[in-house]
């Protein structure tokens, strides 16, 4: 594994309190949306601690579907939550919508200078708390728009957003980019400016700003509703299909001597992101999303899946927590852990403890510790919601 591997977050945007049975109702904690979330920490783990066979490649091969799937479906279950915790599907305006936007600073103010702690820790993961907190900047004018506007800022954002990118970072010509120009680099590879979260960074947020807008629209539909479950999972697992579909195609068609600005704008390769990849993880993470809501819907055999995936669900909802801590423990235990890994050995123990360790702490404790902190800081400074 290299350094550069990218990581998933574990999320800590505003999301409902209370709990709820499984599927839960409108006022309640819907358990699906946790499985989604946990679902999405098990994919960092493998992203990070997976092993890498002959030539780099995911041991074993479908380890793969965790790269890039996993921070996307974070961004866009971040934008989720932050409706959610803004008024679902009523869209905030006066002192509602001031409240969700104030709120939603404390929150960036809290996770910027806390990934900047573990960025600061040097392994090999690349943190994405730092893009978190300017993707909460960004969405703040956001918060009182309707589904119609955020799905068709969505759509821009992720046409335009990776065009810019490429043009910005990819050389032209066989000449160095105009950020390598820049900065003065001489390289005409990828250059990372330090600091930089809105294009150069891991996590463009010209890019999964794409991924909060989508959320941000799901999160102010009716969740509950059997019609909304069922329609993100069929129109997810569509977009998806049709995503990659026409990458594959339309990479076929240009062939492989084409330049690798082109190759870079029809690209769905994980990590690209390219407007192809993006549409194409967007659609695996709201048919995740409808999948789980549909499975832990009120009833016996929702209750039955939401007891029996407990753990998940726990990891899920402390899901900032799980994420910092796993970044200290790598760091403990020094970067073979994630460089160079022959074995699931880790992997394995990793996925046990934290999930096992998550729901203990549900059970005994409640809120994650990290999340305690975001709720208690963003209540202090913005008071309660308004009624």
């Amino acid at each position: 594994m290299t350094s550069s591997r990218p990581t998933a977050p574990a999320q800590g945007a505003p999301r409902p309190a209370s709990s709820a049975p499984a599927g839960g109702a409108s006022t309640g904690r819907l358990v699906g949306l946790d499985l989604a979330r946990g679902l999405a920490i098990i994919g960092m783990f493998v992203a990070h601690l997976g092993a890498d066979g002959p030539g780099g490649a995911r041991n074993p091969e479908w380890f793969v579907v965790a790269d890039g799937r996993s921070a996307s479906l974070f961004a866009l279950l971040a934008g989720v939550s932050l409706a959610l915790g803004s008024g679902r599907e009523r869209v905030p305006s006066g002192p509602r919508l001031a409240h969700a936007r104030l709120t939603t600073l404390v929150r960036a103010a809290i996770l910027l200078p806390l990934g900047w702690f573990l960025t600061a820790l040097g392994t090999p993961v690349a943190v994405i708390l730092p893009a978190y907190a300017v993707l909460f900047l960004l969405a703040m004018p956001f918060l009182g728009l309707r589904r119609r506007r955020l799905l068709t800022g969505a759509a821009v954002t992720a046409v335009v957003g990776p065009t810019l990118m490429a043009l910005l970072v990819m050389p032209v010509a066989g000449a160095p980019s105009l950020v390598s120009r820049l900065a003065g680099a001489p390289a005409t590879g990828t250059v990372r400016l330090p600091g930089d979260e809105l294009v150069t960074g891991y996590y463009p947020a010209v890019v999964f700003l794409a991924y909060v807008l989508v959320g941000l629209a799901v999160g102010r539909s009716d969740l509950t509703r059997l019609r909304t479950q069922v329609g993100l999972l069929g129109a997810g697992g569509g977009l998806a299909a049709l995503a990659w579909g026409t990458s594959r195609l339309a990479l076929d068609a240009v062939g492989p001597g084409a330049s690798p600005l082109v190759r870079q704008l029809f690209s769905g390769k994980a990590h690209d992101d390219a407007t192809l990849e993006v549409l194409g993880n967007t659609g695996t993470a709201l048919a995740v999303i409808g999948l789980f809501l549909l499975l832990t819907r009120p009833g016996t055999p929702g209750r039955v899946v939401a007891a029996a995936l407990g753990p998940l669900a726990a990891a899920g909802a402390m899901s900032l927590s799980v994420y910092t801590v796993q970044i200290v423990a790598i760091f403990v235990m020094g970067d073979q852990v994630v460089r160079d890994v022959t074995s699931n050995a880790v992997l394995a123990w990793f996925v046990v403890l934290f999930l096992a360790g998550a729901w203990l702490w549900r059970r005994l404790v409640g809120r994650g510790p990290l999340e305690r902190v975001l709720h208690g800081a963003a209540t202090a400074v913005a008071g309660p919601r308004p009624v």
